[in-house]
């Protein structure tokens, strides 16, 4: 109720000062997508997109054709470069999905991941060059345990709600992303996946941790609560400040899609030259449980 008397008297404040606008919205020259990501033990990935109008309607063909090919796209831990290849599969629906990865026909330049390097990102398209930088930092933020409860106010009985046990190492500057996998999906990164150290800084604590979520789809009320039997794993990432900062203000910035009354939110990238995306690191820890029934 709260919530919508906000709302009304808002709509009447508006009313009372009541006024034709009009926007003329040009179409803006698509940009450089690029959503970059290296793992521990795992070979990096590179996807390359170019942006939509923001008014233009979507579909599966225009995300397809919306792909970059031919692109250069190198990658350096500091001791040697590997020049990426472009790879594809069929998705469900039909179109191809496109990706950089490694040029394995040269094994000699081909590394994955590792804790406590840094990496530098060069890709050329169009004649135009774009660079950005990342570290894989060492985990300072520790999963102790997890375990289930029953979530509280919920009328389904089967629902629940999965909680960690976590330590953090003492000194500020420590950021994480977490996913959860539920059953045979996949990992879903919260519907607000990152944190930093600001409350917690040096303590052992216990907190909620939310489902997972495709945004992609339509989220039911509960979507935050798991359910009796679930086999659920969590997958928390340690990452560096830019990674941090381009998700807390992406994920700051889904909040305010259709909120005629939210902030402009400036989504902050590492990519040079005007890309949009980013390019992190992630140093993943996982833990799982069987929430009993």
């Amino acid at each position: 109720m709260k919530h919508l008397f906000c709302l009304v008297a808002a709509s009447l404040i508006l009313v009372s000062c009541e006024k034709g606008v009009t926007f003329d919205l040009e179409a803006s020259s698509p940009k450089l997508v690029v959503e970059a990501i290296i793992e521990t033990g795992e070979l990096p990935m590179v996807i390359l997109t170019r942006s939509q109008n923001y008014f233009a309607r979507i579909t599966p063909a225009i995300l397809a054709e919306s792909f970059v090919h031919n692109g250069e796209v190198y990658m350096s831990n500091g001791s040697v470069t590997n020049k990426f290849k472009e790879y594809s599969f069929m998705l469900p629906t039909g179109e191809n999905f496109y990706f950089y990865r490694p040029d394995q026909s040269d094994p000699a330049t081909v590394f994955p991941g590792q804790e406590n390097t840094g990496y530098s990102l060069r890709i050329l398209v169009d004649g135009k060059e774009y660079t950005a930088t990342t570290r894989i930092p060492t985990i300072t933020r520790q999963i102790d345990s997890l375990f289930s409860k029953p979530a509280a106010g919920s009328n389904d009985p089967n629902k629940a709600v999965v909680m960690v046990r976590a330590t953090d190492k003492p000194g500020l500057g420590d950021y994480i992303r977490y996913f959860t996998k539920r059953n045979s999906e996949g990992y879903y990164p919260a519907f607000n996946s990152v944190f930093d150290d600001q409350v917690i800084d040096g303590t052992s604590y216990e907190v909620e941790v939310e489902r997972g979520v495709d945004r992609t789809r339509d989220l039911p009320d509960d979507y935050t609560l798991f359910e009796k039997g679930d086999t659920v794993t969590v997958k928390l990432c340690q990452i560096d400040k830019a990674t941090f900062d381009f998700w807390r203000t992406m994920e700051f910035s889904y909040t305010n899609i259709g909120n005629p009354f939210g902030s402009p939110t400036k989504v902050l990238s590492n990519i040079t030259n005007g890309a949009l995306g980013y390019f992190g690191g992630y140093a993943p820890q996982f833990r799982t449980i069987i929430i009993p029934r």
